[in-house]
């Protein structure tokens, strides 16, 4: 009879569906259908204007953090597509809804060249702080930096001039000049200040040899 080795027993305990193991819930809510503009026939200017600015200005307690998607309609035909309508229309989550008498030609679903009246509805990202954009931090620093420059130069003159007296002999020398100049940059907004030194002026030497006189 063989020796029986020892067997390793794992167990694994089961997991149960929490709400808390879950992402959160954050899909648009639709809102019920808006109507806060009523277009006049009479103004050719006028039109119908189912704004997200008219909404908040016709019910300041309306909110809608963002708005995610919409849907327009005209009131007389909600199951018409506004694209079918024959009238030009503009329904975007970033306006709302714009529709221009002027805008409007003869030969739509009405023989009136003027707006129909329309319905908006819009999908609201819930307000939870989950649920929200993050708006990233922008950080900003500031470095400066100094450069200085320096430039050296040395050079001699021999000028000879004849006289009475004999010949005079000057030699120019002039003393070694250095520029030094050094310039301040910040890359932040500000003012950028460089300052330049002056050379130093040369200092001449001169020198004379007379001519011997005949005997």
């Amino acid at each position: 009879m063989g020796e029986q080795l020892p067997q390793l027993v794992v167990s694994v305990p089961s997991v149960s569906n929490c709400s808390s193991c879950c992402l959160p819930d954050c899909e648009c809510i639709w809102t019920d259908w808006i109507d806060v503009s009523y277009p006049d026939s009479s103004d050719r200017n006028g039109g119908d204007y189912e704004t997200l600015e008219n909404i908040h200005k016709n019910n300041p307690s309306w909110e809608c953090v963002k708005v995610e998607n919409i849907s327009c309609r005209a009131e007389k035909f909600p199951n018409i597509p506004i694209a079918d309508l024959g009238q030009i229309v503009e329904c975007s989550v970033n306006t709302g809804l714009i529709c221009n008498n002027r805008d409007q030609q003869t030969g739509g679903i009405i023989p009136m060249p003027v707006c129909l009246n329309y319905e908006i509805s819009v999908c609201c990202t819930p307000n939870r702080p989950e649920c929200l954009p993050h708006t990233p931090t922008i950080t900003t620093s500031t470095t400066s930096s100094v450069i200085y420059t320096t430039t050296s130069s040395t050079s001699s003159t021999s000028v000879l001039t004849e006289t009475s007296s004999g010949i005079t002999s000057a030699t120019v020398t002039p003393s070694s000049s250095t520029t030094s100049s050094s310039t301040t940059s910040s890359t932040s907004p500000g003012t950028t200040t460089t300052g330049t030194g002056s050379p130093t002026t040369p200092t001449p030497t001169t020198s004379s040899t007379s001519k011997p006189t005949p005997t």
